[in-house]
């Protein structure tokens, strides 16, 4: 029954969600910035993370794909910081691949 699938374009979205904490460093720095609640340099997500600042940089741009984590320019550096809305959207994400009724954020993220 097409009728009751999740619409394709929900269903990407998830997934790219999905594929972006699917590695246990992005993980790690996004409940960092979250626990932090306030924009960080490469600089002190590498230092709290402990790998070279080329993997988290990497991290991070995966991470700013989809929107989980936001960039802000300041002069010549960049400041990164989590974005609540799609954070807290995420479970809900779970909660429809599991069947449950679709969260109405989605649009937020």
């Amino acid at each position: 029954m097409v009728a009751d699938l999740l619409d394709r374009t929900t269903a990407r979205t998830y997934a790219s969600w999905f594929r972006a904490l699917a590695d246990p460093t992005r993980v790690q720095i996004v409940e960092y910035l979250a626990r932090q609640a306030r924009p960080m340099s490469v600089g002190e997500i590498v230092a709290a993370v402990g790998l070279a600042q080329s993997t988290i940089s990497q991290h991070l741009k995966i991470l700013t794909e989809v929107r989980f984590v936001l960039v802000e320019p300041v002069g010549t550096a960049r400041l990164y910081r989590v974005n609540d809305a799609c954070v807290s959207c995420f479970p809900s994400a779970a909660d429809v691949v599991m069947g449950r009724p679709a969260p109405t954020l989605i649009g937020v993220c």
